[in-house]
């Protein structure tokens, strides 16, 4: 990391909350949530509270509903019409699925990074400001506009990689550069949750680690929901754990203590590479 530390092991982390964590210290929120896929049902009585200024990690196998929730957390399964929810997901302690609620104020609150880092077909420069100047309504000024470029860039620890080329292609960087990119991108807008479906899924080892460092630094001032497949990656780059089967919750708890002494045997067995 810039200034010279690492990120912390699992292990080492802080006791965390339980599966019933103090809702006032929570980001978000979920409560007795459902989801189905027309007949389907994927998700079944989701109860969990993600800590403000934590990272935590949703592991399980595939199919359990990981990405499912993740997607719910900013409402992207909307957009699908043959699903249907209930129950509640509360973000800083508004109900997100109430009527009337608005998907623009919600997505500037909660930012979603995905498996394969996705820049657009644009200059880096023009990547990073994107959706601050939506925000703005077009109306920004370049030494406006400069500063948060050179803010969001440095906080991903791009700035001094990419600063003499900010007018090529984002689609020239490298995959790790690309999803830092992508992180920055959501940073001027200045979300209060960042969701990370797999971010590291198509990076090499030495690219993951430094994603995974990037992560760790962001952790404070974001809340972050990560989900992933790497139970190293989990152990490593996240305080809190949380355990899915079959699209319900098992065990959420500090992650080193649910990695050294996991209070349920379904959750032992998967970390343990029984099954998944």
């Amino acid at each position: 990391m810039a200034d010279g530390t690492q990120p912390r092991p699992a292990q080492a982390s802080p006791a965390g909350p339980t599966s019933t964590p103090d809702a006032s210290a929570a980001a978000i929120c979920v409560r007795d949530f459902n989801l189905w896929y027309g007949d389907f049902q994927a998700l079944f009585d989701v109860n969990l509270q993600v800590t403000r200024g934590k990272v935590t990690s949703l592991i399980g196998p595939s199919g359990c509903g990981k990405s499912t929730l993740l997607r719910s957390i900013n409402r992207i399964n909307e957009r699908l019409g043959y699903v249907r929810t209930s129950g509640a997901i509360e973000l800083l302690g508004q109900d997100i699925l109430a009527e009337g609620v608005e998907l623009t104020p919600l997505r500037r609150s909660v930012g979603m990074v995905f498996q394969r880092p996705n820049p657009l077909p644009l200059s880096i420069r023009d990547n990073v400001l994107f959706a601050y100047r939506l925000s703005k309504g077009g109306k920004t000024k370049r030494a406006d506009e400069d500063q948060v470029l050179q803010e969001a860039l440095e906080e991903v620890l791009l700035w001094d990689k990419v600063k003499d080329r900010l007018k090529r292609s984002a689609t020239a960087l490298s995959l790790e550069e690309q999803q830092k990119l992508c992180i920055a991108r959501l940073l001027p807008i200045k979300p209060s949750v960042l969701l990370m479906d797999e971010p590291c899924s198509a990076l090499d080892p030495k690219a993951t680690r430094a994603v995974e460092e990037l992560i760790w630094k962001l952790r404070g001032e974001y809340s972050i929901l990560i989900v992933t497949h790497n139970m190293a990656q989990a152990r490593r780059a996240s305080d809190e754990c949380i355990f899915m089967l079959m699209g319900e919750v098992v065990e959420h708890t500090a992650t080193g203590e649910m990695f050294v002494t996991p209070k349920h045997q379904k959750t032992a067995d998967y970390i343990e590479g029984r099954f998944g």
